[in-house]
């Protein structure tokens, strides 16, 4: 069986400026995944250069070029091979129909205009896409193309329409001559009727018998509706001749011999039909010697059911296989048109599923190519399903192809975007570059950057000259910062010398004699030296912090004795126990506060883990807590105190 052709394409797709975001077929080491999008859709719109028999049909067909249905003297003449079409060009093929027209029988035409009709219009299709390809790259709207004027079109419309009234004057004088043949043989069955009641002598008698059949033969095709009837009334007279007619027994006898024979070539013809591997020629050729059959006078008796036993039994086999051959198509094409339907719900669910990303377009794409392919291996499917299905799929396709279309006009409109959010990140980058505040400068470059690659890409055409405009900012800036910082790298070193002399002075100063003072004098002499080498900071800081709290540890202890002393003097000096209850109540009061203090500064540190910062904010709520807890002990001592008192 012949398998259907078919070769579908999309739409054109977004080219130029969204070349980023085409299909992914084609890619390189530096092309984004928008870029390898375009390559694929060119690719795919390039195969619009091809076309289907199908489609090639359906245009001939909408352009008002259809032949109409076949009769039965075109039937009969099978497919010739179309070789000396393959190849040809628009013009080739226009003089090739000419040609054919002034040359051969009209009747004859049939599948050669048919193949010039579909090779010519594959070709006119994929001049048209090509023409509407460029009319669309030149900025012009899809809507509004109108292809230009083909002078080998209309010149191949006329000789269509040539071709076709010839056909139809030919169908017409044959349907005319089918009612004169009609005509004819009815006139000869009436004479067959008068020769029963002939009062001429036998010999003249089957003189005429013999002239009538002649005439018969001769007779061309009746309508196929009269056919069947047509026979049996004659066969029937001719019986009643045979039968009825005292005629003389030697020329009947002559006559059923010769009949005999006949019949007898008819059914070996028939018995060689049935191991002929041309199922349909063979069925073909079967009608004709039916005909024959049916034309050949009648047998004697004896041989008469045996010769058309045998004859049917042969006609029996060949219509089986004729059958089960159809039989078999039939099966084919409906398990083909199951194919089909079941391909055209695939495509059909891609339209029905919302499709959000580049990377979705890109797999549905190349799923939809993979599915036309497997199309094109299908058969026909049943005839009067062929086009249907066919429009299905095609209607299916396009609306993908429509859909992703507009897609990629939505992510053209977004590079644009993009493409202005980048201009104005290089314009607060170039700002930056000449600036002196080295670590606002810093901060803020970095967090351009961060902003940059959240940006989505932008057209082909712009994306290297952009981003060699940001890093080139950015450049120019850490260049300039690397440069200032090289030359301070001395004064660093100097300054790490300072520090680690103040640390050994800190470490040998007499803290209570100096107090408070002197803590704030060092605090302030060490925030007077500069930065030191980045990576000696965090360790000469630690050091320097485990000092300073050091020596507020001292003096907090003799703060604390200090304060206990004066507490005990003042409670020593309380008359009653009423002032003693007094002072324990209020600070029993201070160190349930205390308490609810602490308590709430640690539930909060559990919301501060989950901002920025964390870590600082932590070590400051903790301290505070060691604090609180130092000063509610001393309070808890002074509540002691006052109990030893009153005991």
């Amino acid at each position: 069986m012949a398998t259907e052709k078919i070769n579908l394409t999309a739409p054109e797709e977004l080219v130029g400026n969204v070349a980023e975001d085409a299909q992914t077929t084609s890619t390189t080491t530096t092309q984004t995944p928008a870029i390898e999008d375009a390559n694929e859709q060119l690719q795919t719109s390039n195969m619009a250069n091809e076309f289907a028999d199908e489609e090639a049909a359906l245009a001939a067909d909408e352009a008002g070029l259809s032949i109409g249905d076949e009769t039965a003297e075109e039937e009969e003449i099978t497919s010739t091979s179309n070789d000396d079409i393959a190849g040809l060009n628009e013009a080739e093929l226009v003089e090739l129909f000419a040609s054919k027209i002034e040359s051969e029988p009209v009747q004859t035409l049939r599948p050669t205009v048919e193949a010039i009709k579909i090779a010519f219009y594959k070709q006119h299709r994929a001049k048209v896409e090509a023409e509407k390809k460029a009319f669309i790259e030149a900025g012009g709207v899809e809507e509004e193309f109108t292809p230009s004027e083909d002078a080998f079109e209309q010149r191949f419309k006329e000789l269509f329409l040539a071709y076709r009234e010839q056909r139809d004057k030919h169908i017409a004088e044959m349907e005319a001559a089918k009612e004169e043949n009609l005509k004819t043989k009815l006139q000869i069955i009436e004479e067959l009727k008068e020769l029963v009641n002939s009062d001429e002598t036998m010999t003249t008698t089957f003189t005429r018998f013999r002239e009538l059949q002649t005439r018969w033969k001769e007779t061309g095709l009746v309508p196929q509706q009269n056919v069947k009837d047509l026979w049996e009334t004659y066969n029937l007279h001719v019986e009643n001749f045979y039968n009825f007619i005292k005629i003389n027994k030697e020329l009947r006898d002559l006559d059923l011999k010769k009949n005999y024979e006949t019949k007898l070539s008819l059914c070996e013809q028939a018995e060689a039909l049935t191991l002929d591997s041309q199922i349909v020629e063979s069925f073909r050729k079967l009608q004709k010697l039916h005909d024959e059959w049916r034309e050949t006078g009648p047998v004697a008796l004896e041989y008469k059911e045996t010769l058309w036993e045998r004859f049917k039994e042969a006609s029996s086999r060949i219509n089986k296989r004729h059958q089960e051959y159809f039989e078999g198509i039939k099966a084919e094409q409906t398990k083909n048109l199951a194919l089909k339907s079941e391909l055209c719900e695939k495509v059909e669910a891609f339209t029905a599923q919302p499709t959000l990303t580049r990377k979705e377009w890109n797999k549905l794409s190349d799923e939809l190519l993979e599915i036309q392919k497997i199309w094109k291996t299908i058969g026909y499917a049943p005839k009067k399903d062929n086009n249907r299905i066919y429009e299905r799929f095609r209607a299916a396709c396009d609306k993908f192809f429509e859909l992703k279309r507009e897609f990629y006009a939505g992510v053209k409109n977004e590079m644009e975007h993009n493409l202005a959010l980048k201009n104005e990140l290089c314009e607060q980058a170039e700002a930056l570059a000449t600036s002196e505040d080295w670590k606002h400068a810093t901060d803020e470059l970095i967090a351009l950057q961060t902003k940059w690659k959240q940006i989505g890409p932008v057209a082909r055409r712009h994306s290297d000259v952009i981003w060699k405009r940001f890093r080139a900012a950015c450049d120019k800036f850490f260049e300039r910062k690397a440069e200032h910082f090289s030359s301070i790298d001395s004064e660093h070193e100097q300054n790490l010398k300072l520090k680690q002399a103040l640390l050994e002075e800190m470490r040998a100063a007499d803290v209570k004699a100096g107090g408070f003072d002197l803590i704030k004098d060092f605090q302030r002499r060490w925030s007077q030296i500069g930065f030191v080498p980045i990576k000696q900071k965090d360790a000469l800081q630690k050091e320097y912090k485990t000092i300073v709290d050091g020596m507020f540890g001292v003096l907090r202890s003799s703060e604390r004795d200090r304060s206990m002393n004066r507490f005990k003097e003042r409670v020593q000096n309380m008359k009653s126990g009423q002032q003693l209850r007094s002072e324990r109540e209020k600070l029993f009061n201070k160190v349930r506060q205390m308490e609810q203090d602490i308590a709430t500064l640690e539930n909060n540190i559990g919301f501060f883990s989950k901002s920025k910062n964390a870590d600082a904010l932590i070590a400051d709520v903790r301290e505070k807590i060691e604090r609180t807890k130092r000063d509610m002990q001393q309070i808890i001592e002074k509540i002691k105190l006052i109990d030893q008192q009153e005991a």
